[in-house]
């Protein structure tokens, strides 16, 4: 029910539209505008006609921007962003923290004898249900432990079986890209070769769904571009879906767990030096081959081909996902290798500006880290590649880096390639696996049990283990929301109008956080008898809720006031005047791009839920910080609100005294849709609503909507704090606001 002092035509509209929705009519509706009803006078922050500047209303961000690395300006400073970075890679990819792994049970086979090389076929289970699939290149005349090269091979057609065919390697021997017209039909293979003859060992791995790799299809992985509804519940679920964004499980993370299982495949042989492994890959294998050595240490020497860049990110759904680019990008994935060697090459595509934009910069930062020449970048004058001349550049890096020694030679020869017969590692002897949907759904039901039974465990029951709980999920949390209180200063106060009301001030602003380009729409109820204490009242109706249709402040706010508490209300993004057309959202804004994949939005932007958080920690840094000294800030969301606020607390730190919310059950399990207002990838992976709330203590709270009692994970993280632990409201829901208040005003 709604408290009689905030029933207006705005409630009614909002409660009949949420009763229509629930009966399944909302592709019917028309878009309701929710305004002021005749003579209400509720305090505006913009005049008649005025649209907020808030830059997030503006154009989005995606994959064809502009991402430079800024050096850092210390060694300090960098180990502090690098770490960030390196848990947005992993907290993206749905590896934070790693899966349970299995003992590698590699089945190798089908030895192929070739001119001072064999190559053998490989596959095994990088995790249940997900196999990594290749082929082993091993030198015939070297004794000892050799050094071992990992080779992701990126988007050319059929990957490792990639043929260029005739008319393309007619084209290439003219331009000089390649030399040999058997040899260069199949780039791929080509430098396994290479690598091979020049004694190293060599694993080229399938990237998921090409050639040999299952269950997940190509047409999945690479070509999606239709939400499938009959794989988009919270019982079944599939790649894409709403479900599988709130677990953050994408195809991108998935091929960076086979990267890394295959790593341990290599590094792990008997006639490998495990200190002498490098990485290489062109194009999406550029992207495998940064994000693996950004993520993993174990790589000596690193050389991705035609993929760092300034300019275009990577187009492919497997490059990209949920919170990966957000303010950062390649070239700072690549930063992460430093101060090991690194080599690049550039070419004719995005990555033609490599010499003047990425490499200067990365230079700085080796010769901060005291490396200076073990990074280096070469544009060439070809079409996207990896053609004779690249992989040139590239042996003369590995060579040195992996001490090869002097009388290695460098220079190509022919060779007889593979046929798809002899590369393949299924025959009658070594059956492939499915490739449906019930096996998508089987391998990403399984990641969902293994998160929950290394994520179960960290449920804290002593100061320790809430350390350790504030670590792991605390840190992903971190990382969703993609920001922490802003500092004092950082917020500025843009006022519109005062007006003396007798006993208190009305004042409407734009709080802006101007190094973001934020501005949120902000009321303030300042009694004149000000004793020292701000209840920031936030609500899925914005600031409007304050206001009755008379236009004066609604009871319960005026209970608060006349306390001598200043009440702040505010429109988060998307409510009231934080909107471009002040009309109700009905879904998430997604980039200009038809294919509904949600990392092409969200790999780059904010999600919607995150941006409210912000607005709600830009208020809470003003308040703190200003001029008129609170002694106590509390902050009030009642109704569903309370999924926004216990967020910004879990960031929060000490900011709020008291927090006093509703969630009226929410659960970001139950969301089906990718453009759902309040779809919060990862939610669902680090436990859901109770974590944020967890994540709160000690901070005193009241709790309404988990009747009868606070979740286990939550009284439990309060009982670890040695807190008293949540006030439940058990009440009728139409009570709740008056309860809320009456616990903020009672003495502690």
């Amino acid at each position: 029910m709604i408290p009689e002092d905030r029933l207006s035509r705005r409630s009614v509209l909002q409660t009949l539209t949420a009763s229509l929705i629930a009966g399944g009519l909302d592709a019917r509706l028309p878009s309701i505008s929710l305004g002021a009803e005749d003579g209400e006078s509720p305090p505006l922050v913009f005049p008649d006609g005025q649209a907020s500047d808030d830059r997030r209303l503006g154009p989005l961000n995606d994959l064809n921007g502009y991402f430079p690395f800024l050096p850092p300006g210390s060694v300090e400073e960098w180990a502090v962003r690098a770490e960030r970075v390196r848990r947005r890679i992993l907290v993206a990819a749905g590896l934070w923290p790693m899966p349970t792994t299995p003992e590698l049970v590699p089945v190798v086979h089908g030895p192929v004898g070739r001119e001072g090389y064999t190559v053998e076929k490989v596959y095994f289970e990088s995790f249940p249900g997900l196999f990594v699939t290749g082929s082993l290149y091993r030198p015939t005349a070297v004794d000892g432990l050799r050094p071992g090269v990992l080779c992701p091979h990126g988007h050319w057609q059929d990957g490792r079986f990639h043929d260029h065919g005739e008319e393309t390697i007619r084209s290439e021997l003219e331009a000089g890209a390649e030399r040999f017209e058997v040899g260069g039909r199949h780039p791929v293979q080509a430098r396994c070769v290479q690598l091979s003859r020049m004694g190293c060992v060599v694993f080229l791995y399938d990237m998921i769904g090409y050639a040999d790799s299952v269950p997940i299809t190509y047409e999945l992985a690479h070509r999606f571009s239709e939400q499938r509804p009959e794989l988009s519940s919270p019982e079944r679920w599939g790649l894409f879906s709403a479900q599988a964004e709130l677990r953050l499980q994408n195809v991108l993370g998935l091929q960076l767990l086979n990267s890394i299982r295959a790593l341990d495949f290599l590094s792990g042989l008997a006639d490998v030096d495990p200190d002498r492994i490098a990485v290489t890959g062109s194009s999406g294998g550029g992207t495998q081959t940064f994000l693996l050595s950004a993520v993993d240490s174990r790589p000596a020497a690193v050389f991705p081909a035609v993929m760092v860049s300034t300019a275009m990110q990577g187009g492919c759904t497997c490059e990209n996902a949920s919170y990966l680019r957000i303010d950062t990008g390649n070239v700072e994935f690549a930063a992460l290798v430093a101060p090991r060697p690194l080599g690049m090459t550039g070419a004719n595509d995005w990555t033609r500006e490599i010499e003047t934009k990425g490499l200067p910069e990365l230079t700085r930062l080796y010769e901060l880290l005291g490396a200076p020449g073990k990074v280096s970048g070469r544009y060439l004058d070809f079409g996207h590649n990896y053609n004779a001349p690249s992989r040139a550049m590239m042996y003369s890096f590995l060579a040195e880096h992996l001490g090869l020694g002097p009388d290695v030679s460098l220079e190509e020869r022919d060779y007889e390639p593979l046929t798809i017969e002899e590369a393949s590692v299924w025959d009658e002897g070594h059956p492939k696996p499915p490739t449906d949907q019930d096996a998508e759904v089987r391998l990403l039901v399984g990641l969902d049990a293994d998160a929950s039974s290394i994520l179960r465990p960290l449920r804290p029951v002593d100061r320790e283990t809430l350390d350790e709980f504030r670590r792991v999920v605390g840190g992903a949390i971190e990382t969703m929301v993609g920001r922490s209180l802003p500092e004092a200063g950082d917020v500025v106060y843009d006022k519109q109008v005062e007006l003396d009301k007798g006993d208190y001030l009305q004042t409407t602003a734009l709080l802006r956080f101007e190094s973001e380009g934020e501005a949120v729409p902000a009321v303030f109820l300042y009694p004149k008898d000000y004793r020292g204490r701000v209840v920031l009242w936030v609500d899925d109706d914005g600031k409007s809720v304050l206001h009755g249709s008379d236009g004066n402040p609604v009871g319960t706010a005026r209970r608060l006031m006349e306390q001598g508490i200043c009440v702040v209300g505010c429109d988060l993004l998307g409510q009231g005047e934080s909107t471009s057309s002040g009309g109700e959202l009905r879904g998430t804004r997604s980039v200009e791009n038809p294919r509904e994949f949600l990392g092409y939005t969200l790999g780059y932007n904010h999600p919607l839920f995150a941006q409210r958080v912000h607005d709600i920690l830009s208020v809470l840094a003003f308040v703190r910080h200003h001029d008129f000294s609170p002694g106590r800030v509390d902050l009030l969301a009642p109704g569903r609100a309370g999924r926004w606020a216990a967020t910004a607390v879990a960031v929060a730190g000490d900011a709020v005294d008291s927090l006093a919310v509703g969630t009226g059950g929410f659960r970001f399990a139950g969301i089906t849709e990718i453009r759902d207002l309040d779809l919060f990838p990862g939610a669902v992976k680090y436990g859901d609503l109770p974590s944020m709330l967890a994540l709160c203590a000690p901070t005193r709270l009241w709790l309404s909507g988990e009747s009868p009692e606070a979740p286990e994970l939550v009284r439990s993280a309060y009982e670890s704090a040695g807190i008293t632990g949540p006030i439940c409201f058990q009440g009728d829901p139409s009570g709740e606001l008056e309860a809320a208040v009456s616990w903020l005003l009672e003495p502690e």
